[in-house]
């Protein structure tokens, strides 16, 4: 029988433990398989939109961050002021006119790319006369048109945050609109005339769910006020996308899991009545907690689930499927579906932001723009 000194022993105990050391241990899988396209190295970006040509356009909010232009077009490797820089900047004196703060940006699949401008840097009280929605012809990379909204349909905190377009209805088309600052609501745009209604304001539905607190990356996100005291971030309806038929629009509050739908011609219908209207909004069920929204033209809804980071995509039986899970989608903000068959998304890293960790900054450049097959065209727009 071999004899073991203490020596020995010791001397196997310890390549016993670095063999452990050395090991690989079990972690959590990825799913899905995700493709880098852009990688931001300056501002953070929210929306992208992929027109029917393949271009691709994001925008930057005025948040915080430097932003010397808040829509751009990827071109040749490089964020390009679109359609230049001077539409980039406010106009002084004409707020309807330049950009002031860009939170959406949406290809229609008829050639224009419309912008919905927030007119409300840094979370402020949108300025009045320039929240709007401006069409730029991507033959000319002109101006369209500009639509103002009007003063009736806006809150005096209103942060205008997704839109999504039905050219159907009416003589010109609709445009759906989430307005994300407490109490919530959807705004509905007549592309023709311009006249707006709004549906939905402070409907539970629509606004912050008040028992919702998001964990993301293992921590609860909380937003430090000026007194020291935390509390949880309060996003009314956010997400939006519209059913392949026009019938449905999707939304969902970023402050809640649950997924929506309202028939639209209920939210077009000038003689329903607001009872009648948050009568007839449907609970989806939880959904995760998501940013964004989108739809497929086989009538599958697509969702961030920012505290898991994934995408999930809802099947027509109701169900849920995880497209994408990876430590890389680091708050998973806007979907847009191209001609090529993908879905992109921007990855912002938003939660790292200072106001929910103690005034220190935790994002790290770069900030991506994604895409994962998934084989299907844009719901159609007309």
């Amino acid at each position: 029988m071999p004899r073991f000194t203490a020596l020995t022993l010791a001397v196997a105990l310890a390549v016993g433990s670095l063999t452990a050391q050395a090991a690989p241990l079990p972690q959590e899988r990825t799913l899905g398989q995700l493709e880098p396209v852009f990688a931001f190295q300056d501002a953070m970006p929210t929306g992208v939109t992929v027109s029917e040509t393949g271009r691709i356009f994001v925008n930057y909010p005025r948040w915080g961050d430097a932003v010397p232009f808040t829509v751009a077009e990827l071109k040749d490797g490089k964020a390009v002021p679109y359609p230049d820089a001077a539409l980039n900047v406010e106009t002084p004196g004409q707020p309807g006119k330049g950009f002031i703060s860009v939170q959406s940006v949406v290809a229609d699949g008829r050639g224009h790319l419309w912008v919905l401008d927030t007119a409300a840097p840094g979370f402020a009280a949108p300025k009045a006369g320039g929240v709007k929605l401006v069409a730029i012809d991507l033959k000319t990379n002109k101006v369209a048109r500009t639509l103002v909204f009007p003063a009736a349909v806006l809150e005096p905190n209103s942060y205008v945050n997704d839109v999504r377009f039905d050219f159907r209805v009416g003589r010109a088309g609709v445009a759906y609109v989430t307005d994300s600052a407490p109490p919530g609501g959807l705004i509905i745009l007549d592309l023709a005339t311009g006249q707006a209604q709004r549906r939905l304001t402070g409907a539970p539905q629509a606004n912050v769910d008040p028992s919702f607190v998001p964990v993301v990356e293992g921590e609860p996100l909380l937003m430090q006020r000026p007194d020291g005291s935390k509390v949880r971030p309060a996003i009314a309806s956010d997400g939006i996308a519209l059913s392949p038929d026009g019938g449905t629009l999707y939304f969902s509050p970023l402050s809640s899991r649950h997924l929506y739908a309202v028939p639209t011609a209920l939210l077009r219908d000038l003689s329903a009545s607001e009872a009648q209207v948050r009568a007839g909004v449907q609970d989806l069920g939880e959904k995760g907690a998501s940013d964004g929204l989108e739809a497929d033209a086989q009538g599958r809804v697509y969702a961030g689930d920012y505290e898991h980071n994934a995408v999930r995509q809802r099947q027509a039986d109701g169900s849920w499927k995880t497209l994408v899970h990876d430590p890389r989608v680091l708050w998973p903000d806007t979907f847009s579906i191209g001609p090529d068959g993908y879905l992109y998304f921007t990855a912002n890293q938003l939660h790292r932001q200072a106001q929910f960790h103690n005034g220190q900054d935790l994002r790290q450049k770069p900030y991506s723009l994604f895409r994962v097959k998934i084989d299907a065209q844009p719901a159609p727009t007309h």
